[in-house]
């Protein structure tokens, strides 16, 4: 039988009508749709669904954004289209099937018993053997027993006085075709069912929906809520330790719906367990579910990749977060001349005002709050420069995450070697001025091994969607940022800078010269003042000048030295910015109460490193440094909660499949004939002639070894050898000589 691609044909007068079913049911329009819904299927797998619509506009932009949302790209698998394609899919594969399966079950059913000797003589594959004093009844049971030890069912018809045995195996190759189409239906089928559809209709029958804004979840009104018995859902909640919750929330392109469940899900605890890289293998949550109707406890646990079901909701492990972890800080001025710290507190997911003590006075602080968003006990990252020595991008730069940002794919190879550490706890913040404008930081708690020198990140970005850049500030000997806060602040008093510039030039030139030692005085004076800077930290200046840090050292030579002396000009300036640093931090510990140090190499490091970071702090634009101190961490599991009564459905079509294919594939149909007639062979007695035929649907190398082992067989039960080798008059295929042979003779395979 052979399979068109052509749909069914109605017999109706309206031509539309009739194009219309021929086209719907054809199997051309069918891969089309296949092809349509794999298509958007990839998209919808490599675009993240489901998302707010800030997010995709912050990824796109405004205008890519919209275009997006009007085809509902955010929202492929419950878009209008999408289901409508999924709609005529189902009926198009239906109606193939409708058009088909008929034909193929009468050809499993047909034993094709209606062929003659002239028949099978076309055949390609056939051999002759005539047989000396036998019977025809005797060949015929020989034969029956050799046919029936080889697999395959028969039945026997006499005509013509002969004898016809006719015998088929793997006929059933062609209910393969009827199962794989019947897969694609029943998928289809499970999708709409866990599909956005059974929601939509809520939505447009009981007037549902979304809620656009934030609010308690008890004080939502059922408008904005589905029943627990909604059919089908996939929504998340997110569970504090210690804490339960009792509702889903399905996110919408334009709000979020609020799902009932008709249980509760408390947390006991969020377990998180490591490899000896620091990297996390395991994310567990053992949790309580209480049945709302019983009131029965009943207490399971939730990992990645094994979900646990109660009442037909699947709950999965999908994330965690910060469950509200409490934060114990210390705020270190950013700008001004006083370095006192105080303490701060807060909490993740709160916002705290910026309070300074009475006696103290920072610019840029008036009305600013701290959002805490979010806490990492751990944090492994790799710290290597690539060359295998450690290194973190400062303020000015990128970030050390970059090196993989750059590299996308979990297949990318890198040359470079790879040093991941545990760099300890961190802490995610936003300060927010009185106007509403908000930057975001990132600091770790304790100092990191940056190129050999023990440094504290803080990290800053304007956007959500940059990356992190740091500011590396020295720890000194005691592990803090102290010492780097004393010098920052004294280089923000124009007392300490002069008196600074004044030992500077009294131990570099001796007293004797007192002009060259004033001319040095001045020098280091207005490098220290250029390198202060007199603008607003976080406020970008009109004049490069007034930056400060390199940067209005760069603005002030570039101004004022001849373009053939600015690189001298600049090396000098730089050793007298390290020189009189150096004076300004002992006369800032003098001014603490702390005693001057003796110049060695790790204090020349410091200094160094110091300059560095003061330059970079201009661009940090924070009024303070929040430097973590201690915590109390609580973690919250984010479940994904899915109902989904479609999936048994698409498991069922998934089996439905894999018959299929097997079939289709794997069993081959082969039919086999037997022509038995009297012959007068001599005076003495009667002989048979038999004429054995074979056929397969795809012909093969191995139907050809097949066919070969099948007729020595019939010869070495018969007793001969066969007259004749296989061939044919038409010299054609299977597909030929077998099918017009049969045609001729068969009134009732017409069909075909």
């Amino acid at each position: 039988m052979s399979v068109t691609t052509s749909g069914l044909e109605l017999n109706v007068r309206q031509k539309a009508v009739r194009s219309a079913v021929e086209l719907i049911s054809s199997m051309r329009f069918a891969i089309a749709l296949l092809v349509v819904l794999a298509i958007a299927s990839i998209i919808g797998t490599v675009l993240t669904q489901d998302d707010p619509y800030p997010n995709y506009v912050n990824q796109f932009g405004p205008f890519w954004a919209d275009i997006f949302r009007s085809l509902s790209l955010y929202t492929v698998y419950s878009a209008w289209w999408f289901m409508m394609i999924l709609g005529f899919l189902i009926v198009s594969i239906s109606l193939c099937v409708i058009r088909n399966a008929p034909k193929m079950v009468a050809d499993v059913k047909s034993w094709k018993d209606k062929v003659r000797e002239g028949s099978l003589r076309a055949f390609h594959h056939k051999g002759e053997f005539a047989l000396a004093d036998a019977s025809r009844e005797q060949t015929a049971a020989t034969l029956r027993k050799l046919v029936e030890r080889l697999g395959y069912r028969l039945v026997v018809r006499e005509s013509e006085g002969a004898t016809l045995i006719a015998a088929k195996r793997g006929a059933l190759t062609k209910i393969g075709y009827i199962f794989a189409h019947l897969a694609i239906v029943v998928i289809c089928l499970g999708g709409l069912l866990d599909s956005n559809l059974p929601i939509k209709f809520q939505m447009w029958l009981f007037d549902k929906t979304p809620i656009r804004s934030n609010a308690v979840i008890n004080d939502i009104a059922p408008d904005h809520r589905l029943a627990a018995s909604n059919p089908t859902f996939r929504g998340y909640a997110w569970v504090p330790e210690g804490q339960y919750v009792s509702t889903a929330i399905l996110n919408q392109p334009d709000g979020s719906l609020i799902q009932d469940l008709p249980f509760s899900i408390q947390l006991n605890k969020f377990i998180v367990d490591y490899y000896s890289t620091g990297m996390p293998k395991l994310f567990a949550s053992d949790i309580v579910v209480i049945d709302h109707k019983t009131g029965q406890r009943i207490p399971a646990r939730v990992e990645v990749n094994k979900p646990f079901e109660y009442d037909g909701v699947s709950i999965y492990q999908s994330s965690f977060q910060d469950g509200g972890s409490q934060m114990s800080m210390t705020a270190w001025p950013m700008a001004g001349a006083s370095a006192q710290s105080f303490p701060v507190g807060g909490t993740i997911g709160n916002t705290s005002p910026l309070k300074l003590p009475a006696d103290e006075a920072v610019p840029g602080v008036d009305g600013q709050t701290i959002e805490f968003a979010d806490f990492r006990a751990i944090n492994v990252e790799n710290i290597s420069n690539g060359s295998g020595a450690n290194d973190v991008r400062g303020v000015a730069h990128q970030s050390f995450k970059e090196a993989f940002d750059e590299r996308l794919g979990s297949g990318a190879k890198s040359s470079k070697p790879l040093d991941l550490h545990n760099i300890g706890p961190s802490v995610q913040y936003k300060i927010r001025d009185k106007d509403g404008q908000a930057r975001e930081y990132n600091n770790y708690m304790l100092p990191v091994d940056v190129g050999g020198a023990r440094m504290f990140l803080a990290g800053m970005r304007d956007n959500p969607d940059d990356p992190f850049r740091y500011l590396r500030i020295p720890a000194d000997a005691g592990g803090t940022p102290k010492e780097w806060m004393l010098l920052r602040a004294g280089l923000e008093d124009p007392k300490l800078r002069a008196e600074a510039a004044q030992r500077f030039a009294a131990r570099s030139v001796p007293d004797s010269n007192k002009e060259l030692q004033q001319h040095l005085e001045d020098s280091a004076l207005r490098v220290l003042t250029l390198f202060a800077g007199t603008g607003q930290p976080g406020v970008k200046p009109v004049d490069p000048q007034d930056a400060g840090g390199f940067q209005a050292v760069a603005a002030f030579i570039d101004k004022s030295v001849p373009k053939d002396q600015q690189e001298k000009a600049a090396g000098l300036l730089l050793r007298m910015l390290e020189g009189a640093t150096w004076d300004l931090w002992q006369l800032a510990r003098e001014q603490a109460g702390e005693p001057d140090l003796k110049p060695d190499a790790d204090s020349a490091r410091f200094v160094q490193d110091s300059i560095n970071a003061i330059s970079d702090s201009f661009l940090y634009g924070a009024p303070v440094y929040l430097q973590l101190d201690s915590f109390r961490q609580v973690q919250a599991s984010v479940f994904q909660l899915t109902r989904a009564p479609g999936k048994k459905v698409v498991y069922l079509g998934s089996l439905l499949l894999v018959l299929g294919i097997f079939s289709m594939f794997y069993v081959r149909e082969r039919r086999l004939w037997f022509w038995l007639k009297d012959a007068d062979r001599d005076k003495n007695g009667h002989g048979v002639d038999v004429i054995m035929a074979m056929s397969t649907a795809r012909r093969t190398l191995d139907f050809e070894k097949e066919f070969a082992r099948t007729r020595d067989a019939v010869g070495r039960a018969l007793g001969v050898a066969p007259q004749a080798e296989s061939g044919g008059k038409d010299g054609g295929g299977d597909e030929s000589g077998p099918d017009r042979a049969l045609r001729s003779t068969d009134s009732d395979d017409q069909h075909r």
